[in-house]
């Protein structure tokens, strides 16, 4: 994640199209939505899934006798339950509902060893559910699922459907899913979450170290930085004495911009070269998946969004912070000098647990300021099928384009202005710890007050 910035740590050799056309975007957007959800009359339902699996058809046979048996009006759209699919991980990527890429499952199950093959055994469909069984796993929502039911060993099995319920456990509702596979409902167990059961998860029968479609992404915006930074690094060895132009013109101007007015500021002017790869990798990697999730039709991904991620970055910066933490950093928290005692007791509890609310701080800001964005948008086209009753009514979702296109147009605008403030203020306030925990002690500059 940290290696694409080393080619820029000498600040005489940084580098640098034009704007998002944004309402291609919406309209990009308002078509992949259109294109999920028209098919949740029971008669398009039934055309799915004959067309997608006509070499199963026992699962497109029951899946159609069972989208018959709901009547002949159209399916309730459900904004809540479409944002949050959208802004979900999964083990497939799909592009606009039509294209789906397999990518690597890699399972494991203490009692069974490990299962390593691509997710497209799932015959993934509408909304990522999956029509088929495999090594007994099941796909739901994108997600990988265990079949619980000890007793059930058919190495392929045709999945009927999903059904989700809600059970008491410990005094506490917990979603339990179940597959109907040979007629029966089958209890599902979702993948191991280390979470402490803080969010619900826990310990389960399997482990899932599987590439996800956030998985992906970032390794696809990585390669890209890299390539962009390699390009413009080459183009300033070639051709020294030329002025920039291009990709290497904007980026040598965020470069300038991070480093003068963040890294040097903060971190001091004799010490901010050893931190500036860092910052700089921060910056561009939080940046380049912030716009990567702007594009509609690559897929819509939530990567800065996700929790998991954006911890992972905080606690670097935490690592790094306390690793560097000199004597006058850590007596300032413990032992602050010129203090009574009392007072130094109580304000030492509230330094210490500092330590751990900034990098929760730096969690929660990055990932609920990108994902209700996200919801933001996706709640805004949701109008189309709202005003429109689900393809119901014609003059309905034609005032709900009317009212979907430049509320998202605005939004967009909007998130395109966050996907640069996130990144700048992830950076910045990486740098303050950074320069508050080197700081020397002769020196009592306001910003390490200011990181405190």
């Amino acid at each position: 994640m940290f290696t694409f910035a080393l080619v820029l740590t000498d600040p005489y050799k940084i580098m640098t199209k034009r704007n998002f056309i944004l309402l291609f975007f919406a309209l990009s957007l308002a078509f992949t939505l259109a294109a999920q959800h028209e098919s949740q009359t029971p008669q398009a339902e039934i055309k799915d899934t004959t067309s997608l699996h006509q070499e199963h058809p026992v699962a497109a046979e029951a899946a159609g006798h069972e989208a018959a048996a709901e009547g002949h009006g159209h399916a309730e759209y459900d904004p809540a339950g479409t944002a949050i699919h959208h802004i979900s991980d999964a083990n497939v990527y799909s592009i606009l509902d039509f294209v789906r890429i397999p990518l690597p499952m890699i399972l494991y199950a203490p009692d069974k060893g490990w299962d390593m093959f691509l997710s497209n055994k799932f015959h993934p469909g509408h909304h990522e559910d999956g029509h088929a069984a495999y090594n007994g796993y099941v796909m739901h929502h994108g997600s990988v699922y265990r079949i619980a039911d000890p007793s059930f060993q058919q190495s392929e099995a045709e999945v009927e459907g999903f059904e989700h319920k809600i059970e008491e456990r410990d005094g506490k509702p917990i979603d339990v899913y179940f597959a109907k596979i040979n007629g029966q409902d089958l209890r599902l167990d979702p993948r191991t979450t280390l979470d402490g059961g803080v969010l619900g998860g826990g310990i389960t029968s399997f482990y899932d170290f599987s590439i996800t479609k956030n998985v992906m992404s970032m390794l696809l915006v990585s390669l890209l930085l890299l390539f962009f930074f390699t390009r413009a690094a080459r183009a300033y060895k070639t051709n020294p004495d030329k002025s920039p132009k291009g990709v290497q013109n904007v980026l040598e101007t965020m470069f300038m911009y991070i480093r003068d007015e963040v890294a040097i500021p903060f971190i001091g002017k004799d010490k901010y070269m050893k931190y500036l790869p860092l910052l700089m990798s921060i910056f561009f990697f939080v940046l380049g998946l912030n716009l990567f999730g702007q594009v509609p039709f690559l897929g819509s991904v939530n990567v800065t969004g996700n929790l998991s991620v954006t911890m992972i970055i905080a606690l670097v910066v935490f690592v790094i912070v306390n690793i560097n933490g000199n004597k006058h950093y850590w007596a300032h928290i413990f032992w602050m000098p010129g203090v009574p005692v009392p007072v130094k007791i109580l304000l030492a509890g509230v330094e210490f647990m500092s330590l751990f609310i900034k990098p929760l701080t730096l969690t929660l800001r990055l990932a609920g300021n990108i994902s209700a964005g996200h919801i933001a948008i996706l709640s805004f086209i949701g109008l189309i099928f709202i005003f429109g009753k689900s393809g119901e009514s014609l003059s309905g979702g034609a005032i709900g384009t009317a009212m979907a296109i430049p509320l998202t147009l605005f939004m967009m605008a909007i998130e395109l202005i966050v996907a640069f403030v996130q990144a700048f203020v992830f950076t910045i306030l990486t740098a303050s710890y950074i320069g508050a925990a080197i700081e020397d002690a002769h020196h009592g500059g306001d910003h390490a007050h200011a990181a405190h």
